[in-house]
């Protein structure tokens, strides 16, 4: 009796043995080839292709550790419908989530083109952008963006774009409302009209928590917006500087925005302007001939960290600031504070030019 017992004991362990190494097995073989590579490795899937053929493409790209195992795994869980297409697949995925994407299936497209628009940068850059990824000409592109009948037609489309932005002094009426974003489109072939489409059906959804505070005077909103993406690097000193700002509206004073310049001159931020170029007289140059006003529309497209900061600034009592080379920002209440702080940035040697 004690034999049979050590006998059945003995059994059931070398069974508890076996069913673990069958579960240890089953891990490791169904386990990612290499956890750590996910690069992408396109797989092309062709219509009618079987279960064998599809493992053995799998395994030829390094995809599985076992073509029987991938096999083994449709037969248990009675799968029998993996979808044709290409896919972009990754030795850092399971057997399980591999047969589960070719399960779903996908709409992948090889002719797919990716575009990023980044936040303060402007119309003449996004076209700069549009003429490198797809088949339009930057001339077409800027053609569009300057099309006073296309901008009117927009509007009744789209409950942030108003009569202001058809103002004739302003250089492209969509500047500021465009939502920076990265955008996917079907192939180079996409038209001017089918980006910017796309990027204020993004800049509706963006906003539209925003509508109530921004409908009273949205161009208002977005130009103060777009002035503060580039003085400011952050959401607190944006705010504090939209603050500054409409201390100097209210004071009667200009709001001295360099950024502005440059806007109306149309002239790339890279190198310091001359003293007869900041006093050159545009309805975008708040620093000359402009107190106690905003230009005329939208320097760049904003972020939203900026559209919050032009509706919830903060109150203090300054009226200037400046920012070193390093992106630190100084606020002064008085000219000779400003002054000073100017010239102390400069015996830094930390004066942005």
């Amino acid at each position: 009796m004690k034999l049979k017992k050590k006998a059945k004991v003995l059994l059931l362990v070398i069974l508890a043995l076996f069913l673990i190494g069958i579960g240890v097995s089953w891990m490791v073989m169904t386990g990612p080839v290499n956890s750590n590579d996910k690069n992408d490795i396109e797989v092309v899937i062709k219509n009618g292709s079987s279960s064998s053929s599809i493992g053995k493409l799998l395994k030829e790209n390094g995809l599985i550790k076992s073509e029987l195992m991938f096999k083994i795994y449709l037969r248990l869980n009675n799968i029998n419908s993996l979808k044709a297409s290409t896919y972009k697949l990754n030795k850092s995925m399971d057997l399980v989530s591999i047969i589960k994407v070719l399960e779903k299936g996908n709409s992948y497209n090889p002719d797919e083109v990716r575009i990023t628009f980044k936040e303060g940068l402007r119309i003449t850059d996004y076209c700069k952008e549009i003429e490198k990824n797809t088949n339009n000409k930057y001339d077409d592109c800027i053609s569009v963006f300057k099309d006073l009948e296309y901008a009117k037609s927009l509007i009744s489309k789209y409950w942030f774009l108003t009569d202001s932005i058809l103002d004739s002094s302003i250089y492209y009426p969509l500047e500021g409302y465009l939502a920076p974003d990265t955008y996917h489109f079907k192939n180079k072939d996409v038209s001017v009209d089918d980006i910017i489409t796309t990027m204020l059906d993004e800049e509706e959804k963006k906003l539209e928590k925003y509508k109530d505070s921004l409908s009273s005077n949205i161009h208002y909103y977005m130009t103060m917006a777009s002035i503060v993406e580039l003085e400011g690097t952050n959401s607190e000193n944006r705010k504090m500087i939209v603050g500054i700002f409409e201390n100097r509206l209210n004071s009667g004073m200009n709001l001295g925005s360099d950024v502005t310049t440059y806007y109306g001159l149309q002239a790339a931020m890279t190198s310091d302007l001359t003293s007869e170029q900041f006093n050159t007289s545009n309805p975008y140059n708040t620093r000359v001939g402009m107190i106690g006003k905003m230009p005329v529309g939208p320097i760049c497209n904003p972020s939203l960290s900026s559209i919050e900061a032009s509706i919830n600034p903060t109150k203090s009592d300054y009226l200037f600031f400046v920012a070193d080379k390093n992106g630190n920002i100084y606020y002064t209440k008085t000219n000779k504070e400003h002054e000073k702080k100017v010239q102390e940035i400069k015996d830094k040697g930390d004066w942005i030019w």
